[in-house]
């Protein structure tokens, strides 16, 4: 990649991760890539806002990027950390052995961090308080606290003078951004879509617990002339940035309830008696005219299952009961749902059992701080009959008029 202009002397430099075995955080699958974005203030102090991951070579490549623009590492004099996890400060540790001048703008926070991860001494560092501005040249930065979006000790700058915001992992999203197409003005309508997609699942998958402080976050950037947002992660949104504030703030609020008119519909079979009642699910949502996500546990990665569980009113699941409990990949399931706090929702549950029931009863212990609303439960032994069969039906049927009347 080349280092491509924002605005004035504002650069953007990037690299894609695009190995498709990559799992990102270690947990996330990002089969169409992701990219990591910083940005270069070029000017009376040369400044760095945040930095690379130090693998695949990626330093090197940003090294080179710079040179584009006949600067060096020992040419930067301020490095500012909106956020110290390692995709965006992996660099420092050797970039600050190279560059024994460059002074770290960063969170208090953040800087016991530093040394933690970089080796960084806090004598390097300046702690920023909310609000702080300083003025190099032409450009003004105010540093704002946005805890907790998705840290505690990140937060945004802002240069003031033109509107920018650098928002380091809020507005981001998944997916590797083409050289030549990085801002919003520059992308099809479909590469739009994906994007929103993309940026609904990291959501779900990176922020979603932290919605409060989201939402907080929002709260504070509302006094700020916005023209442009810069994230880390995904494209510069230049021709209209309130696409993305709105789209988070919609996400963020869905954890509130309700959220879509939409069922997230997670199954489970050992041996083919649960899932003999999914075709009755599917039927009986689609001629009420709700749209349905279907996932299988085992199968279907958690990061997908995430985002449609936090967009969508309800929830249905689809177990067998194992061992008197649970069978144990939708626990798991059931377990992240509960970290990310997926919570509002509509909820049925169905499920065969063996010798004996005992699934229902730990879902319930397992789901009780939730927020879940269970509409009902069907739980039969062995096979379904057709009793079985009809009794779901009207279950679902209530559940559906429940759900129409929730998500008005």
């Amino acid at each position: 990649m080349k280092i491509k202009k924002v605005i004035d002397d504002i650069y953007r430099f990037s690299v894609n991760i695009e190995d498709k075995s990559y799992l990102f955080e270690g947990i996330w699958p990002i089969p169409d890539g992701i990219s990591i974005n910083g940005y270069l203030i070029k000017g009376e102090k040369n400044i760095l806002i945040d930095l690379t991951q130090n693998i695949f070579d990626f330093p090197t490549e940003i090294t080179q990027q710079m040179e584009g623009l006949t600067l060096g590492i020992k040419d930067i004099d301020i490095i500012v950390l909106n956020h110290m996890e390692p995709d965006h400060s992996g660099w420092l540790r050797e970039f600050c052995k190279e560059n024994q001048k460059a002074v770290v703008y960063c969170t208090k926070k953040a800087i016991p961090l530093l040394q933690a991860f970089a080796g960084v001494p806090a004598e390097r560092a300046i702690a920023i308080t909310d609000g702080m501005v300083i003025e190099t040249g032409d450009y003004e930065l105010q540093f704002f606290d946005t805890p907790n979006i998705h840290w505690p000790e990140t937060m945004m700058t802002y240069e003031r003078k033109r509107g920018i915001l650098f928002s380091c992992d809020a507005f981001g999203s998944y997916g590797s951004i083409d050289e030549d197409a990085i801002f919003d003005d520059q992308i099809s309508q479909e590469k739009h879509q994906f994007y929103e997609t993309e940026a609904l699942r990291y959501y779900a998958n990176i922020v979603a617990t932290f919605s409060t402080f989201v939402l907080k976050g929002l709260e504070k950037l509302k006094g700020l002339e916005i023209k442009m947002i810069c994230p880390a992660h995904g494209i510069i949104w230049r021709d209209n940035p309130a696409v993305i504030i709105d789209q988070y703030d919609r996400y963020a609020k869905y954890s509130k309830g309700p959220a879509e008119r939409e069922v997230t519909v997670v199954w489970s079979s050992m041996y083919g008696n649960t899932k003999q009642v999914l075709h009755l699910v599917i039927e009986v949502l689609r001629k009420r005219g709700i749209p349905l996500h279907v996932f299988q546990v085992p199968g279907d990665d958690i990061g997908y299952i995430l985002a449609s569980a936090w967009k969508s009113s309800g929830l249905i699941f689809g177990m067998p009961t194992y061992e008197y409990k649970m069978f144990p990949p939708m626990a798991h399931t059931i377990d992240e749902l509960m970290v990310k706090k997926v919570t509002n929702k509509k909820v049925f549950r169905f499920g065969s059992f063996g010798w004996s029931g005992g699934a229902q009863r730990d879902f319930e212990i397992k789901t009780e701080k939730s927020g879940w609303d269970i509409i009902g439960h069907h739980e039969w032994q062995g096979a379904p009959t057709d009793k079985d069969q009809e009794t779901m039906r009207k279950a679902l049927e209530t559940y559906c008029d429940i759900l129409i009347d929730f998500s008005k």
